[in-house]
């Protein structure tokens, strides 16, 4: 089953090669499960989710504005040592 542990399977499978043919899902099952486990989140709110892509926005602007200022800098350094 798709909710034994690692150890549970070895244990119980004795190493044959039928044995983890048995403990393979089917793919109905599958999507069973994922659908319970997508039931399950909790999924952020509208202003949550506006909240965290403003910082998020902001992150990236701010990372952009750092690299782009660090590459003029080495680029104007380098054009005054090498002309």
């Amino acid at each position: 089953m798709a909710t034994q542990t690692r150890g549970e399977a070895e244990k119980r499978s004795g190493g044959g090669g039928a044995a983890k043919r048995e403990s393979r899902t089917t793919p109905a099952l599958f999507f069973r499960q994922m659908l319970g486990e997508l039931r399950k989140v909790i999924w952020p709110t509208r202003q949550m989710l506006v909240t965290y892509t403003v910082v998020c926005m902001a992150f990236v602007i701010f990372m952009v504005i750092i690299v782009t200022s660090l590459d003029y800098g080495f680029t104007k350094l380098v054009f005054a040592l090498f002309g």
